[in-house]
């Protein structure tokens, strides 16, 4: 009978906080145990979290730490393993909304997408991705990256995010199956750079500018991004500023889990709780469902499969013709096609070299032959 008294009196009290703060808490888990800094540090975060919100219920899970009672818990032994076996029985219990973990082995195709404060404009700006990945190859990768990036920004209330996809390796790729689902009727708003020439190719000063809504970029580089965002302010042993690495996303992946890393402090996990809390609240699944079937409307099918490295063939030495002063250039090539695109040009009776720019990749040639060379270029998918 204590018990079920007990029961009722908690029913009671969270419908009272529910009246009180606007609606039914969203309860979100949180792995207490494996930071650096101390289980402390996590429940601080925890503790934060609640502070800052009135909508959010933080659910500690692994061993009590003293002094937290004002938590609520779900107590397991001082081992990763129970903390990890009594998170996924809290999810799949319907006992927590979502959860934030310092590690989860998430299946390939899964990927999730991160969140750092930029530091010229005080400007929020989405990393897709940070950590998992969500395809095998770099450039489909990217690309998926992009779509679960804007699922994420609306989900938590942005309705159209702009995008830009850092200038790395695949950018170009990527940059163009993006333009090519846009053709097709995929809505998605391309960002600018902030410097002259514009793009939506970002440059490092975009990123620290947030110029854009949603940065696209593979999943390593998007690990180190978050990583200098978070602490570059405190020497890399204590995250200080952001998200977190944001909520998992994928085809037909249906939770909500978080991570942070092991030096994340306590501001890092109470935004990271509170992210994971909007991201429930936005129906996060539902919104990757719904730009999957958009850009599959679009083509997605058959840009991906544009994308798939192919076999390489087998060829004659192609001569290159006479050598001749390279007065002018071309942009837009991405770094792994770029030799492949001189030889096009080759194979017409048009000398060029290939060259770095400050930008990236160009192909050097005389001035009088660039229409001539574009139009090449353009017929074999290379701009």
């Amino acid at each position: 009978m204590a018990e079920v008294r007990k029961l009722i009196g908690e029913a009671l009290a969270d419908l009272v906080e529910a009246a009180k703060s606007g609606g039914p808490k969203t309860r979100i888990g949180l792995m207490a145990r494996g930071s650096e800094l101390g289980a402390e540090e996590l429940a601080n975060g925890g503790r934060l979290a609640q502070q800052m919100t009135g909508t959010v219920r933080v659910v500690m899970i692994g061993p009590r730490v003293a002094g937290y009672d004002d938590l609520e818990w779900i107590e397991t032994g001082d081992c990763d393993a129970d903390v990890a076996t009594a998170m996924e029985a809290a999810l799949k219990e319907k006992k927590i909304d979502g959860a934030v973990a310092l590690h989860y082995p998430f299946p390939m195709g899964v990927t999730t997408i991160g969140r750092v404060l930029t530091p010229a404009r005080g400007k929020d700006m989405i990393v897709a991705s940070s950590t998992g990945t969500s395809a095998i190859h770099r450039a489909e990768a990217m690309l998926r990256n992009a779509l679960y990036g804007i699922a994420v920004a609306k989900a938590i209330g942005k309705k159209k995010p702009t995008v830009g996809v850092l200038n790395v390796e695949g950018a170009q790729l990527v940059f163009r199956a993006l333009s090519r689902l846009k053709e097709n009727g995929y809505e998605i708003a391309f960002g600018a750079s902030v410097r002259k020439d514009g793009g939506a190719v970002l440059r490092g000063n975009d990123i620290l500018a947030g110029a854009v809504d949603v940065c696209v970029n593979d999943t390593l580089t998007g690990n180190v991004l978050m990583k200098m965002f978070s602490s570059y302010a405190t020497g890399g042993s204590f995250e200080a500023l952001g998200w977190g690495y944001g909520p998992s996303c994928g085809e037909g992946w249906s939770k909500v889990i978080s991570i942070i890393s092991r030096a994340s402090g306590a501001p890092v996990i109470a935004n990271a709780v509170a992210f994971t809390a909007e991201a429930v609240r936005g129906d996060l699944p539902a919104c990757v469902a719904g730009e999957i079937a958009a850009a599959k409307k679009a083509g997605l099918d058959d840009v991906i499969s544009d994308l798939a490295p192919k076999a390489v063939a087998t060829e004659e030495k192609i001569t290159p013709p006479p050598a001749e002063p390279t007065d002018d250039e071309i942009h837009g090539i991405d770094v792994l096609s770029i030799e492949d695109a001189v030889q096009a040009l080759w194979k017409v009776k048009i000398y060029a070299e290939s060259a770095m720019g400050c930008t990236g990749p160009v192909v050097k040639l005389a001035a009088r032959n660039v229409e001539a060379a574009k139009k090449v270029l353009k017929e074999s998918g290379y701009i």
